[in-house]
């Protein structure tokens, strides 16, 4: 939904980010361009070129390292230093992890190791996927809330305890008993979610461009408009459901029963949480655009109309 939250809204903004896994938020479109909130200041009894001089100045980072967004109120919250050199970092690590992932996938079958299969190979491959390409994304098509906050890797201890957890079990089974994992078109099942999934999130984000947020906001912009073609023709949120199948998809390709059932109790569950608080936000923006929306689109998650 919208992109910044006011003083009122910042505990509930806190309270909607993912905790656990990664999210974002399906929002009206808006067309805010750079420098627009902060161009809104009366500069009617000054020069063009000094109040120009001044709007670029504000936008400019104190720390030439910095990598700040342009939209004027949007903070980082990550711990991680907020500079290109941590995104190339990030970056460069994602890279080293997707490659090692794609070599277990391909080459694995060859190097005589009890856990070198290719399902692991392609759930490594495609976590790195995911969180390089919320950045890649962002940075593409939504650069004005581009930070390194961006690539999600701080959705909170509950995400990556579900991920260690999938690997636990993954490898604990595959150890103690490989039979359990002997049912490949479990995991090409999966293998087809996690693609699919990867692929409707992803062209959420870039249709609805600067209208997407990572964080649900509650205070509507007079630039916003509500989006209802493309894929949200199809998807209430469209980002949500995305992620809600990949992450199936990734214990259905590890042949993960026990971490799927959880996978599937904890998205529902935060989705269903999520969605409601952010829906009444958009009544109150749209009214009966909103509504008549709704009614007409689901959100292709089970049980979540």
């Amino acid at each position: 939904m919208g992109d910044t939250p006011n003083a009122q809204t910042a505990s509930l903004d806190r309270q909607s980010e993912m905790n656990g896994h990664a999210a974002s938020a399906d929002i009206p479109r808006s067309s805010i361009m750079e420098g627009e909130l902060a161009g809104q200041a009366n500069t009617s009894t000054v020069p063009r070129g000094v109040a120009r001089a001044e709007v670029t100045a504000d936008l400019k980072p104190e720390n030439p390292l910095e990598l700040r967004p342009v939209k004027v109120g949007y903070t980082p919250k990550s711990y991680i230093p907020n500079t290109p050199l941590s995104v190339a970092t990030i970056s460069f690590i994602l890279g080293i992890t997707f490659s090692f992932g794609i070599a277990v996938c391909f080459l694995g079958h060859t190097w005589n190791l009890w856990w070198s299969q290719w399902p692991l190979g392609v759930y490594i491959a495609a976590w790195a996927t995911f969180h390089w390409g919320e950045f890649a994304v962002t940075a593409g098509w939504n650069r004005e809330k581009c930070s390194v906050d961006s690539f999600l890797l701080e959705n909170g201890a509950t995400y990556h305890i579900a991920h260690g957890s999938a690997l636990i079990e993954y490898l604990t089974t595959l150890y103690f008993k490989p039979e359990l994992k002997s049912h490949p078109y479990a995991s090409l099942i999966g293998l087809v979610f996690v693609f699919l999934g990867q692929a409707l999130r992803s062209a959420a984000m870039i249709h609805a461009s600067t209208s997407f947020s990572h964080q649900v906001a509650f205070r509507k912009l007079r630039s916003h408009t509500l989006v209802t073609d493309g894929v949200y023709a199809w998807f209430r949120h469209p980002s949500y459901a995305g992620f809600f199948y990949w992450a199936l998809g990734t214990q259905l390709l590890l042949q993960n029963p026990v971490n799927f059932v959880l996978f599937s109790i904890i998205l529902w569950r935060f989705f269903y949480y999520r969605i409601k608080p952010e829906e009444q936000a958009l009544i109150r923006f749209f009214g009966q655009e909103y509504v008549q929306y709704r009614s007409r689109v689901g959100t292709k998650i089970p049980f979540i109309p």
